[in-house]
């Protein structure tokens, strides 16, 4: 079920959640050619603090254009990226390593399409390096 596991990163941009931030943020990219392959969003409130979490294809390129764009609140953070067969049970299953290994999972999100391609779930457990381990029977 699980197809590939690899360390990554992510980036966080905290944003004033407002309308139009998205679009902002979005643009950019796309001028910036930089593909998100996973994207995070939260918020509470109209006008408070919000988070946007990303996996592109060129972070390095991304934080700059964030910087360039007067972004604040710029992080990289080391995540986990699994590939996952696109079927019942296949999260079920890194969760029950996970657990077996008594790691934690601090938060993850997911992209996906339709079709017979692989979900991408990315996650921060409480030992990235150990579950990377774990998943991978290593």
């Amino acid at each position: 079920m699980i197809k590939r596991v690899t360390l990554g990163k992510e980036i966080f941009v905290g944003v004033i959640n407002e309308p139009g931030v998205l679009l902002r943020i979005t643009s950019f990219l796309v001028n910036h050619s930089i593909n998100i392959e996973a994207i995070l969003g939260y918020a509470t409130e109209v006008g408070q603090q919000a988070g946007l979490m990303f996996i592109t294809d060129n972070n390095k390129a991304a934080i700059d254009a964030f910087l360039d764009q007067g972004f604040h609140g710029i992080m990289e953070n080391d995540v986990l990226i699994v590939e996952l067969e696109n079927s019942p049970g296949a999260l079920k299953n890194i969760s029950e390593i996970l657990t077996q290994s008594r790691l934690n999972v601090n938060y993850i999100y997911a992209a996906s399409c339709a079709g017979n391609c692989p979900v991408k779930v990315i996650l921060s457990t409480t030992d990235n390096r150990e579950a990377m381990r774990m998943l991978t029977g290593q």
